[in-house]
């Protein structure tokens, strides 16, 4: 295990499985764990070498394991034990209920399944069926008493670019396979926590959930268990830092 501190964010390279059962009360978790199974297909959608904007399908693989449903609620009962408020955990459509079943046995409370809409989702190349234009993100409290946020009576239902200008698939590749726009997580550390408060990533990637908690006036914590993600995640984590206080 290695540990980094960056500022207000602590960050772990590590198995978030044996990391999180060492850590104190944290105010929320925001994560974007790995998908199931059935999104661990070799044909995916990627930005090509040659363009900014064009997109080709590759014949590669995820790299990186599929989570299944032994580690699912393993990971649900740690962050239940350790958070005091709400639960945000990116998903497939098609594994909601078993995040739902994998919190609600572990003592969360289930509130509502939300989605991220994607604008320039890729369309279904086989035309076949239609197209997957969305993530949904599995919303759970964590603590006790009544759920509140900061989005009032709005929808759970966020619709951002799969890329921020000048960014990912706005200009060059992203840090990580699966990584969400700065945008989007901006926009759920504002809805879901409060300034100064702790937020959890389990499964950090590139770092944007901490990014955005650093942006934002909140503190963080993040593991990631691959060492090139963990080396993007800090890089881009204290760059964030240098940023904030310049502008302060």
């Amino acid at each position: 295990m290695k540990k980094e501190v960056i500022g207000d964010a602590t960050l772990y390279l590590g198995d978030c499985l044996e990391i999180l059962p060492t850590l104190e009360k944290v105010d929320a978790v925001i994560t974007d764990p790995p998908y199931e199974k059935e999104a661990h297909t070799k044909n995916r959608r990627t930005l090509s070498v040659g363009g900014v904007s064009h997109r080709e399908v590759i014949n590669e693989a995820l790299p990186f394991d599929e989570i299944d449903d032994q580690d699912r609620r393993f990971v649900s009962n740690l962050c239940q034990q350790i958070t005091s408020g709400w639960g945000l955990y990116f998903c497939q459509a098609e594994a909601v209920y078993l995040w739902r079943e994998a919190l609600q046995d572990n003592g969360a409370k289930w509130r509502r399944s939300m989605v991220w809409i994607k604008p320039d989702g890729m369309p279904q190349f086989t035309g076949d069926r239609p197209g997957m234009g969305y993530e949904s993100i599995a919303t759970v409290w964590h603590g006790e008493g009544k759920s509140a946020w900061n989005g009032g009576g709005k929808h759970g239902v966020y619709r951002f670019t799969k890329h921020d200008p000048d960014n990912g698939h706005g200009g060059g590749r992203n840090g990580h396979p699966t990584q969400k726009p700065q945008d989007l997580m901006s926009q759920l550390v504002t809805d879901f926590t409060d300034k100064n408060q702790l937020v959890l990533d389990p499964f950090m990637g590139s770092g944007s959930a901490g990014v955005a908690c650093m942006n934002l006036g909140r503190k963080f914590i993040g593991i990631e268990i691959e060492p090139k993600y963990f080396d993007i995640a800090c890089e881009r984590i204290e760059q964030a830092q240098k940023q904030g206080r310049l502008f302060e």
